[in-house]
């Protein structure tokens, strides 16, 4: 416990003076940077305090000047703040519509180009989803998604959610397949325990929408690449 407390005090200390200041500051100028830099900077100052190292390679994959959809598994609570501050410039995600509602911190929300997503099923919503979402990567700003859809209870991948390809054949963009293990064993799915450790982030060369025909395509050759950066017994694979 004395990772999670030390982690979840970090984030109290910093996280709260650093909201008084940035949350009214973004408000007034209208720019959220200096808020989400001040976030990451304390996600990494968190992390040195809870002993979490945090392994990057083929960073050198990620084009430069150009907005770009990073595509992750996802197997840990800790799987967000361990790869966010190493993505170069400023990432965007998606959040459920109605954490956009809670005053103050919605409206920081908004200001930091997060993309609502409602989870009732229609088309309409999915549309406005990635029309929000084509907009922020139109403005310069990356977009990260775990393509699970949530977080795997025993570290082996899971299906695939269609909607992140669905926006990457509409937007063109270049897709970043990220591998991220290690944090499955630092804090499991259900668990607020946290064990020191290190976690393990690759960036793979982009995949590129227009060189595949259909989203399905795209998608198999995306979970072959985050596959084959993870321990063999993470894959999926049956065999």
């Amino acid at each position: 416990m004395i990772s999670a407390l030390s982690l979840l005090g970090t984030l109290l200390v910093l996280g709260i003076p650093a909201a008084l200041i940035f949350i009214p500051l973004a408000m007034i100028t209208g720019s959220a940077a200096p808020l989400y830099n001040a976030a990451q900077t304390i996600n990494r100052a968190a992390f040195r305090m809870a002993r979490i190292r945090v392994e990057v390679a083929g960073r050198e994959n990620i084009p430069a000047h150009a907005a770009c959809i990073f595509m992750s598994n996802h197997v840990s609570n800790l799987d967000p703040p361990a790869l966010i501050p190493r993505i170069p410039g400023r990432t965007s995600a998606f959040l459920k519509r109605e954490l956009m509602r809670i005053p103050v911190l919605g409206y920081a929300f908004k200001l930091g180009e997060l993309i609502p997503v409602d989870r009732d099923g229609r088309v309409e919503s999915a549309q406005q989803s990635v029309a929000a979402a084509r907009a922020v990567l139109a403005r310069g700003v990356h977009i990260t998604t775990f393509v699970e859809g949530t977080r795997s209870r025993d570290g082996r991948l899971l299906p695939f959610k269609k909607g992140p390809f669905y926006l990457a054949m509409e937007a063109g963009a270049p897709c970043i397949p990220v591998s991220i293990y290690g944090t499955e064993t630092m804090m499991g799915k259900g668990s607020l325990r946290i064990h020191p450790g290190a976690a393990y982030i690759r960036f793979h060369p982009p995949l590129y929408p227009a060189n595949y025909a259909t989203r399905e395509e795209l998608m198999e050759a995306m979970r072959t690449v985050i596959a084959s950066g993870l321990p063999k017994w993470m894959r999926g694979d049956p065999s």
